[in-house]
């Protein structure tokens, strides 16, 4: 019988089946304890979880009422796109490098408000490290500019005319306006919407089509967060950047540009996403900031492994262990709470330890 002639049910379970395959009986009771605790709410507010092996997809499960087809919220997880949108802009030519001055390329929006010197400094680079030197600070809740943009007509527009605090390359200080200013710079080179540019050359090339944009009144969207999309999608964004920007044989952003951009750069102050999972067996180290990219150490008594992962208000997360092989996948419903973190307490606890103890007997 084809395939596509079963029903829809017997399918998912031929895919859960084959998945299980490639677990041996110690690694599928563990991951069978995560299911049962996130069940009985050890774990709550938690949507899905996804874990990929080698490119193949070992762990699928989904919870409160959502499904595989389910749009959720990225996030501020999708400024990670971003990042990826902002290498495809430059591998293309659009735009010619990071040091490219970013009020040049805005001229008909002048004069800007709250104009002074240092505007002329700011950089992509400063945009992209979240150094702007705008004065807005969201990460510890300080002075939430998105807040404030959201209700504005043009967010572009919003963003370019905030005060400034510092001199642009100084302070880490984390605004939604910064990655709002890289879409507009990313539309403005290649002559199309952040929309379209997405579509083109990266959604389609990847067979990402069910999506949903948040867009304000002026026709802008966000590239900084509030993008809908299916968890087994934020997946592929993983596993491009696990695969060094290839996809299926194509290579869709530069290898360079992925090094580059989720170097460990910059440490943020007295922060650890460990640290706020309240994990029992995990030892918190620092976080550092790339271009939209986070990085931590996971480390307990029996193994320590560099995670790279975007992430987004209420437990939104694209995880790539690159030494494992590893891509993971949370959405949650967590927003304004540390209960999002603990997601960090899963990985340490129910992931890692499967494949920590595979590569030690590899070695």
């Amino acid at each position: 019988m084809n395939k596509l002639a079963l029903p829809f049910f017997l399918l998912l379970v031929m895919l859960h089946t084959a998945n299980c395959q490639s677990l041996n009986v110690s690694q599928r009771k563990l991951l069978d304890s995560l299911t049962a605790d996130i069940e009985k709410n050890v774990y709550t507010g938690i949507h899905s979880i996804l874990i990929s092996k080698g490119g193949e997809l070992v762990y699928e499960h989904y919870f409160n009422g959502w499904k595989r087809d389910s749009l959720h919220d990225s996030r501020s997880s999708f400024k990670s796109i971003t990042s990826l949108l902002t290498g495809i802009a430059i591998d293309k030519g659009f735009i010619k490098n990071i040091h490219q001055k970013v009020y040049s390329f805005f001229p008909e929006y002048a004069p800007f408000s709250n104009y002074d010197d240092r505007k002329k400094r700011m950089t992509i680079k400063n945009l992209l490290e979240m150094k702007s030197g705008f004065d807005c600070e969201e990460f510890n809740g300080e002075k939430d500019c998105e807040e404030l943009m959201v209700i504005t007509k043009d967010w572009l527009r919003f963003s370019l005319d905030l005060p400034m605090k510092n001199a642009p390359g100084r302070v880490w200080a984390y605004t939604s306006c910064n990655p709002m200013v890289i879409g507009g710079i990313i539309s403005h080179t290649a002559k199309m919407s952040i929309m379209d540019f997405a579509k083109e050359y990266l959604f389609d090339p990847m067979g990402i089509t069910d999506y949903r944009w948040t867009v304000d009144s002026s026709g802008h969207a966000t590239p900084a967060g509030s993008f809908y999309i299916r968890p087994i999608d934020m997946m592929k964004f993983g596993e491009l950047v696990r695969q060094n920007g290839s996809w299926h044989g194509r290579q869709i952003v530069s290898a360079s540009w992925l090094r580059e951009s989720t170097s460990t750069l910059t440490p943020i102050p007295d922060f650890s996403f460990v640290k706020f999972s309240r994990s029992e067996i995990a030892i918190p180290r620092p976080t550092y900031y790339g271009y939209y990219w986070y990085t931590e150490i996971i480390k307990t008594k029996s193994f320590q492994e560099d995670v790279l992962f975007a992430s987004g208000n209420g437990g939104q997360y694209i995880m790539i262990i690159k030494s494992l092989d590893l891509v993971i996948v949370f959405t949650q419903g967590n927003y304004n709470s540390s209960k999002a973190k603990r997601a960090f307490d899963i990985l340490a606890k129910y992931i890692l330890p499967i494949y920590t103890k595979e590569k030690q007997i590899d070695i």
